[in-house]
């Protein structure tokens, strides 16, 4: 009995013990606060079992209050197993009186037994925005109306609007530059109800994935300002000359407090109401100036644009007639890796040569396509001998220097023995030609040892053999057709079930959504929304999520039949969905929007998907 009780003990005691290793002291404050604000800094242990707190120096922000010591503890119990989660939180009270950029060092506390260090915190004091006093008396900088007059219905051009900038305006063609939108608001922003993107005509474009998008204080123009960044692409001119960057359209939906003045209506709303305007915003255009590449292109020039390297690899130098034979191209670096043409390698004559496997491993970044390429080369040596493979060029026009630059790959000996080798294994998959074909078997000897003889008279035509020649591989092709004709059938009613089943699913998500919409629970709300609306398109199309893309759902949904308009408002609903999760405002009021969309917008592409 006192062995289990000794060992429920120290059962018990494991959790713990492992908890203590893990000790987290954490300091959190704002990004940007302004000069006059109030804001709360917090350091949070994950431990109960803390004494000597040391707080850091806080010479640039007056302190208002603290610290104020809470501690909270979180129980869970997960398939059986209970779990207890005990934090302290010191929170401080500060007051930004001073504009500039300050850091606040690291904390120190004694967490069981240990003295466990904080992170340090980086806090910008933008100054109070010249405007703002003239903004209806709002300190945040929103629009409103004073007490006793007239309620305001329309937002300024300088309240809320979308800059776009262009990381380059004199470039060469080819050359990549960063374009970005960027949303300031000083408003109640409550969403995006359309969005009208330029096609970039003359441009290759590709988007810049945003990962971690949120608003941020930013003072500009003599005003604060909540601010993000709606959407990055890289983009590469392809033609020289003047290029035009077509203006934007943001259609967007404010929500404004409204005073009323009839004291009767104010007792019974609270002194004010909630309207929600829209509000088209435009972005200016933009003009490029293109240079050409100079004169003087090497021959052979790749078509690259940016900084490159080069490496080459063989599999072998010494190999039989027949045996495959693979060269490795490694392209590396930073520009237009997508738009680089293949090298061109000088095989023997006596090779035969298929087309390359090409293989893209790169990102998009601010400065163009950055990784490698890499180009495999597959050759079949027909007859035996001693073979060189000469070194291959690669010029590209290098941005830094402004010149053409010719790269060399080392060259190659070949030594091919005479082999009985089939190459038709080992190209499987790789190239597009037709099977290779072995010499040297394409003519048979006759064998009169195993030739036979009919007696004069006997007739193959009209015997039973003969009958039986024509009956059997008929009746086998009329089996082969009708079992191929019920599994294409199956085949087929996969398809369409996924299809049928699609709008079901999504309804299914989007009520789990509207379930977490109502627990509150922003971040699961917006992916289970954006599970529903990517997850209904792939099930429509039959088409895989992991091959669906916002540069290519456009192309996909046309070639279904949808209209442009209805392909226009399911892009706007993902960006809306993805732009809401950050958007300043009242959350439930935004879910409820986003919600409403999705639904919407699901139930008419519905009836648009043509099969």
């Amino acid at each position: 009995m006192k062995k289990l009780f000794f060992l429920i003990i120290l059962l018990a005691a494991v959790p713990r013990l492992s908890a203590d290793e893990k000790v987290t002291f954490t300091a959190s404050a704002p990004d940007a606060v302004v000069v006059g604000d109030k804001f709360k800094l917090e350091f949070v242990v994950n431990t109960h079992n803390v004494r000597d707190f040391r707080a850091p120096a806080m010479n640039n922000f007056e302190v208002l209050m603290g610290p104020v010591r809470a501690s909270l503890s979180n129980t869970r119990e997960i398939n059986g197993v209970r779990s207890v989660n005990q934090t302290i939180k010191y929170t401080y009270t500060l007051l930004a009186t001073t504009e500039g950029e300050f850091t606040i060092p690291v904390a120190s506390i004694q967490a069981n037994g240990n003295e466990v260090l904080s992170n340090s915190v980086k806090i910008k004091v933008l100054p109070e925005g010249q405007q703002a006093a003239r903004s209806n008396g709002n300190s945040g900088g929103q629009q409103g109306t004073s007490a006793g007059s007239a309620p305001h219905h329309s937002v300024s051009n300088e309240d809320l609007f979308v800059t776009v900038n262009a990381g380059k305006t004199k470039l060469y063609e080819q050359e990549a530059f960063l374009l970005t939108y960027k949303i300031y608001t000083a408003v109640d922003l409550r969403g995006l109800e359309d969005v009208k993107l330029p096609d970039f005509t003359g441009f290759h474009s590709q988007e810049i994935e945003q990962t971690n998008a949120r608003w941020e204080l930013e003072h500009y123009r003599g005003r604060n300002y909540r601010t993000t960044v709606y959407r990055q692409f890289v983009l590469f001119p392809q033609q020289p000359g003047q290029l035009v960057i077509e203006p934007a359209r943001f259609d967007m939906v404010i929500a404004q407090a409204l005073q009323h003045i009839d004291p009767f209506e104010a007792f019974f709303n609270g002194g004010q109401s909630i309207k929600q305007i829209k509000k088209s915003v435009h972005t200016p255009r933009i003009t490029l100036e293109v240079e050409s590449l100079p004169s003087g292109k090497p021959i052979g020039f790749s078509g690259g644009v940016g900084d490159f390297t080069i490496s080459s690899s063989i599999n072998t130098t010494e190999l039989k007639t027949n045996d495959a034979l693979t060269l490795k191209v490694v392209i590396s670096g930073t520009g237009n890796l997508r738009l680089v043409r293949n090298p061109e390698v000088k095989f023997p004559d006596d090779f035969e040569i298929y087309d390359p496997k090409v293989e893209n491993n790169f990102r998009v970044t601010r400065d163009g396509q950055t990784g490698n390429k890499v180009i495999e080369y597959l050759a079949i040596p027909r007859h035996a001998g001693n073979y060189k493979i000469p070194a291959l060029e690669f010029s590209y026009f290098d941005l830094k220097s402004k010149t053409y630059k010719t790269l060399t790959t080392e060259e190659y000996q070949i030594r091919v023995e005479k082999g009985d080798g089939n190459a038709e294994q080992v190209i499987a998959n790789f190239t597009n030609k037709e099977d290779l074909r072995v010499l040297g078997e394409d003519i048979r000897y006759i064998k009169f040892n195993e030739v036979k003889l009919r007696p004069k008279g006997e007739f193959f035509f009209g015997s039973t053999g003969y009958l039986l020649f024509y009956i059997i591989p008929a009746i086998a092709f009329i089996l082969f057709f009708i079992v191929y004709r019920k599994q294409a059938m199956e085949n087929a009613n996969v398809s369409r079930m996924r299809t049928k089943r699609a709008n079901k699913a999504a309804v299914k998500r989007l009520k789990l959504a509207g379930k977490l919409m109502n627990e509150n629970k922003k971040d699961a709300f917006y992916d289970e929304v954006l599970k529903a609306l990517w997850g209904y398109i792939s099930d429509k199309l039959n088409i895989p999520v992991s091959q669906l893309s916002k540069d290519n759902i456009e192309e996909k949904l046309s070639a279904y039949g949808v209209e442009e308009a209805l392909i226009r408002e399911f892009l706007n609903a993902l960006h809306e969905c993805e732009f809401a999760r950050f958007a300043p405002g009242d959350e439930s009021t935004a879910m409820d929007h986003v919600y409403h969309t999705s639904l919407e917008v699901i139930s008419k592409m519905e009836n648009s998907i043509k099969h």
